[in-house]
């Protein structure tokens, strides 16, 4: 039974991080909400620690006192993660003060990031030393690596480098009752004992809080292609990325396939816009393939490429031939998420599926949604590269999303029925959270939930960490 907690635990976790980081009262408000207003969350306050010792001297207090504690990072999840709507009131964990970073070892192929770094001064941290770090996602200016690897984060280079939890080499990370993790090491190779790295990357701060991570570091690309490409059908472009794959091997990092619904999004809300592909395609694949200087990457991109246009499996096509132009076509990618979310999604999933299954489910998808009412707009986009679809339903223009408020469970049960009957996974990239507890008890496999119960009692036993998310009751 967790409580709420009472003015004295409350003096008492504002000593441990010092008056000036904790907010309370109306200054709440930006904590308490995620992107897609789904969620309003509920908090005492939010603890603000500037360093490990103190996240520990919190945790092992509140699960003393039996204080929920939810874990918040940038904020930019997608699935409920980072609120807390009901029950006794929790403390807010922000760990945005821990944003140093700790050590920048090129010769080890590896940076050590506290959890409240923001991505994009990783990227740029790795860049200073011409090293890559790889992990791309359209929020990388305000997403935090702590929540990145609580979730384990894919976006756009899993083709090539994998999610978060491939980029990285340890963590350092505080269970509930306060004990510390001391893992900052940069080998490659550990077989000492469990991987409760990977215990703790993905899930969604229910286990134990990161407060840092060994991240690894990549050599940087010397020849970057990126092409814009008009595919009859997603099975065309399936195999258009498996043709590629072929000819190129590894040096493919990123394969999206793009509807004509979302660029008619982006045309709605962004005056100029300027498609590269004449005549308005239904269906585009957005690929980028890298590889050494001087390797003659463009040339043979570009024969592999015409090689396709002969046998019909793409029908035109643009090659970047600057880096501005190369940037616009991520742009027309990286937008679609905020134009879906002007629009209204009536309902959004984050779907992955077996590679053979993809055209099929794709096919199936919008003949089921079809039936249940044929005004409704499908939004079909994502890295097909890997197998993940954002597979998301929008009102008629004209319309609001409210007007379907009567369809919309069918219209997702309808989808995950069928992602489920073809083997797939409801929740590919951004996790579980709140928004897919159901889900994951529905479609998970018993002997694993028994396994995550087990796990959670083990780690948690007073249950004070982010419950209600992830882990099924």
């Amino acid at each position: 039974m967790l409580n709420d907690p009472t003015d004295a635990d409350l003096q008492r976790i504002t000593s441990i991080v010092g008056e000036k980081n904790v907010v309370g009262g109306d200054a709440l408000a930006p904590y308490l909400v995620e992107p897609r207003d789904q969620w309003q969350g509920t908090a005492a306050i939010v603890a603000k620690p500037g360093a490990t010792v103190e996240v520990a001297d919190l945790l092992r207090f509140c699960s003393e006192r039996r204080v929920a504690v939810v874990p918040i990072s940038g904020g930019t999840g997608l699935v409920g993660g980072q609120t807390k709507p009901d029950g006794p009131l929790p403390i807010l964990l922000s760990l945005e003060r821990m944003d140093r970073l700790r050590a920048v070892l090129p010769d080890d192929g590896a940076l050590i990031a506290e959890a409240g770094c923001i991505l994009a001064d990783i990227k740029q941290a790795a860049d200073d030393v011409n090293r890559l770090f790889p992990l791309s996602l359209a929020s990388e200016g305000t997403c935090r690596i702590g929540g990145n690897l609580a979730t384990n984060a894919g976006g756009v280079q899993v083709l090539r480098y994998g999610n978060a939890r491939d980029l990285v080499l340890d963590i350092e990370a505080v269970l509930a009752d306060g004990t510390v993790m001391e893992g900052t090491r940069t080998l490659r190779k550990d077989n000492m004992g469990l991987d409760l790295r990977n215990l703790l990357i993905g899930s969604e701060g229910a286990l134990g809080v990161i407060t840092a991570a060994s991240l690894k570091l990549f050599p940087k690309p010397g020849e970057t292609v990126t092409a814009m490409v008009t595919v009859p059908d997603p099975h065309s472009g399936l195999m258009l990325l498996h043709a590629v794959k072929d000819r190129l091997g590894d040096e493919i990092t990123a394969f999206e396939l793009i509807h004509r619904c979302g660029i008619d999004f982006l045309r709605r809300f962004n005056n100029g816009f300027s498609d590269p592909l004449p005549g308005d395609p239904e269906w585009r694949v957005l690929i980028e393939v890298i590889g050494p200087k001087d390797g003659g990457l463009s040339a043979l991109f570009e024969n592999a490429i015409s090689d396709l246009f002969a046998e019909g499996v793409a029908t035109d096509g643009v090659i970047a031939s600057s880096e501005a132009q190369r940037q616009a076509m991520w742009w027309m990618r990286e937008t679609i998420p905020e134009a879906n979310r002007k629009v209204g999604a009536i309902v959004s999933t984050d779907i992955s599926l077996p590679m053979s299954s993809l055209s099929r489910f794709i096919d199936a998808g919008f003949r089921t949604i079809a039936a249940i009412d044929p005004s409704l707009v499908i939004n079909c986009f994502g890295h097909v590269g890997d197998g993940n679809l954002h597979y998301n339903v929008f009102p008629a223009i004209g319309r609001t999303r409210g007007e379907y408020d009567n369809l919309r469970v069918e219209v997702k049960e309808r989808i995950h029925e069928l992602v489920h009957e073809m083997n797939g996974s409801v929740s590919a990239e951004h996790g579980v959270g709140r928004l897919k507890i159901d889900d994951l008890a529905k479609y998970g496999d018993p002997g694993c939930l028994a396994a995550m119960r087990a796990i959670k009692r083990a780690l948690d036993p007073a249950g004070i960490l982010n419950p209600g998310a992830v882990i099924p009751a």
